[in-house]
Parts: structure tokens; sequence; C-alpha cells
């Protein structure tokens, strides 16, 4: 389900640059909203650019739906909090302080938890 969502998703967002490159604006963009040249075009300018304008505006919410949609979907498929809940919390549970006991520090924050998982650097042959 996930997977059709983001390949929908993409597709919204592809056609969204496209409509949106294809409006005429002051500066020039693509210009191939414009007029046709002669009055036997398929569409007027104004009827184009009305167009285009409606399709945007359907492509923007169809875009906002697919980003709400998969964002609830990640949030129903994901099993715990955040990363940074855990960061700092040693790997053995202990049980939560009382209520007016501060909570004992090591002085660990997360730099420290990183630093814990780096390796130490190799020492070169020479001195430096």
């Amino acid at each position: 389900m996930e997977n059709v969502l983001l390949v929908v998703h993409c597709f919204i967002v592809l056609a969204l640059i496209v409509v949106v490159l294809m409006q005429r604006s002051e500066g020039g963009a693509l210009g191939m909203g414009g007029g046709g040249g002669g009055a036997g075009g398929f569409m007027t300018g104004r009827g184009t650019a009305n167009l285009l304008t409606r399709v945007t505006a359907v492509l923007a919410i169809l875009f906002f739906a697919t980003s709400i949609l998969s964002t609830i979907l990640a949030k129903r498929q994901s099993e715990g909090g955040s990363v940074f809940d855990s960061v700092g919390q040693p790997k053995t549970e202990q049980s939560a302080p009382a209520a007016g006991d501060k909570p004992a520090s090591d002085g660990g924050g997360i730099l420290d938890d990183l630093e814990k998982g780096r390796a130490p650097l190799p020492s070169v042959p020479g001195g430096r």
C-alpha cells in the first residue's frame, strides 16, 4: 500500500512541476501556456490559463492529500517513538526517579553516546 501511494505521489509531483512550468509568467518561464498563434488554436490564451490554474489547484490538493496519507501510514507502521527518545538512556531498564529526586547524571549526553560507538584512531608509526 505504501509503495503504491509513493508511486502515485511521485507522478503527482512530476505533473505539478510540468503544469507550473507551462504557465505563462511575467519572466517568461517556458511560456507554453500562451495563445498558440492564430484564431484556430485549441483554446484561447485566457482559457488555457484558467485550465492550467485549475489543474494546478487539483494537483496541489492531491499532493497534500498523498503527503498526509503517507505520514499517517508511516506512523501506523512504526513501533515505538523517535530515535532521540533512547539517546542517553542506559541499555538496561531502570526504575523512574521519585518526584523530588534528581536523576543521577553520569555526565553523558548525545555526544558521549556517539563517542562510545567510535573506534579509537590507529596509531601512526613514527610519532606524529
